[in-house]
C-alpha cells in the first residue's frame, strides 16, 4: 500500500474509531473509493491491507490508553490492592475481571465469523446496509434509555452488563456495525448513562484490539508477506491514527456529556444509503 493510501486510512480510522459510525465501514468505503479512483482492481483485500487495518486500530488503541491513563492506573492499583486485602468490593478492583469476561464473550461471538467478516471488505454495498442498521440501533437506544442518559448515578457497571456489552462488541466485528456504537448502546440499554457507557466501551476495546494485533500477524502472515510490507507507510499511519484518534476521543467524551447520539444515526443512514447506491449500482 502507498503512503498516501495508508495516511488517508489512518485519518479516517482516527476520526471514526470512537464515534459510533463504524471505523471498519469507513475504512472499507474509503479504500474501495481509492481503488476505483486510482484504477486498481476491485478485489478482496489482501493480507497487507488487513494487516494495515489492524495497525491503524493499534494506533487508536494507544490514543485510548493515553486519554484514560489516569483511570487505567487507578484500576490497576485498585486491583493489586484488592488482591492483597482480598476485598474486591470497589468497582475499580472489579474492572479487570469485567473486562476479561466481556472480552471472552466478544471472542465467542466474533471468532467463528471472522473469515466471513473479512470477506465483507470486498462488498462495500453490504457494509452500507450494516451502517443503516447501526443508525437504527443508535436511534432506538436513545429513545429506550431516556431515564438513564443524564443520570449521574447510573455509572456503575455490573457483571451482567459487562457480559451483554461484550456480546455487543462481538456482533460489532461485522464491518458497518459500529463497535463503539453497539457497546455504548448496550450500556445505555442496561442502565448506564452515556459517559459511563462510553468510558467502559473504550476500556473494553483495549484487550480485544491487543489480541487481534498479536493474533493476526502471528497466525496469518508468513515471512515472505512481512518482507514486502511497506513499513514506512505502516509507521506513519500508526502515529497519524494515534494523534487523530486522541483528539477525536477527547471531543466525543465531551460531546456525550451534553448531547444525544441521534445525529450519528442520521449520518449512518446517509452514508449507508450512498454506499448502497454508489457501490451497488453506479460503480458496477
Amino acid at each position: 500500500m502507498t503512503l498516501l493510501h495508508t495516511v488517508l486510512l489512518a485519518i479516517i480510522q482516527g476520526l471514526t474509531e470512537f464515534l459510533p459510525v463504524s471505523s471498519s465501514a469507513h475504512l472499507v468505503l474509503t479504500s474501495s473509493l481509492y481503488k476505483i479512483i486510482s484504477g486498481q482492481e476491485f478485489l478482496q483485500a489482501g493480507e497487507e491491507e488487513i494487516f494495515t487495518d489492524i495497525i491503524l486500530h493499534l494506533g487508536t488503541l494507544l490514543a485510548v490508553v493515553f486519554f484514560f491513563r489516569k483511570d487505567i492506573m487507578k484500576i490497576i492499583k485498585a486491583f493489586i490492592n484488592a488482591c492483597k486485602t482480598k476485598d474486591f468490593s470497589s468497582l475499580e478492583s472489579k474492572m479487570p475481571l469485567y473486562m476479561v469476561i466481556g472480552t471472552f464473550f466478544t471472542v465467542i461471538i466474533a471468532f467463528p465469523l471472522h473469515e466471513y467478516f473479512e470477506n465483507m471488505v470486498s462488498a462495500p454495498e453490504i457494509v452500507g446496509i450494516c451502517l443503516i442498521i447501526t443508525g437504527f440501533i443508535l436511534f432506538l437506544s436513545e429513545h429506550l434509555s431516556k431515564k438513564t442518559q443524564n443520570d449521574a448515578e447510573c455509572n456503575k457497571i455490573t457483571l451482567k452488563q459487562s457480559i451483554l456489552i461484550g456480546i455487543a462488541q462481538g456482533i460489532a466485528a461485522c464491518p458497518g456495525i459500529s463497535r463503539s456504537g453497539m457497546t455504548i448502546c448496550a450500556g445505555l440499554m442496561t442502565g448506564l448513562n452515556r459517559v459511563a457507557a462510553a468510558r467502559y466501551s473504550f476500556l473494553l476495546s483495549i484487550l480485544i484490539i491487543l489480541g487481534a494485533s498479536v493474533f493476526y500477524p502471528v497466525l496469518k502472515l508468513d515471512s515472505s508477506e512481512i518482507a514486502v510490507i511497506n513499513w514506512t507507510s505502516i509507521i506513519v499511519g500508526f502515529f497519524t491514527a494515534f494523534v487523530v484518534g486522541y483528539l477525536c476521543v477527547k471531543f466525543f467524551m465531551a460531546f456525550l456529556s451534553r448531547f444525544s447520539m441521534k445525529c450519528f444515526a442520521y449520518y449512518c443512514w446517509i452514508v449507508g444509503l450512498c454506499a448502497i447506491i454508489f457501490f451497488g449500482f453506479i460503480s458496477k
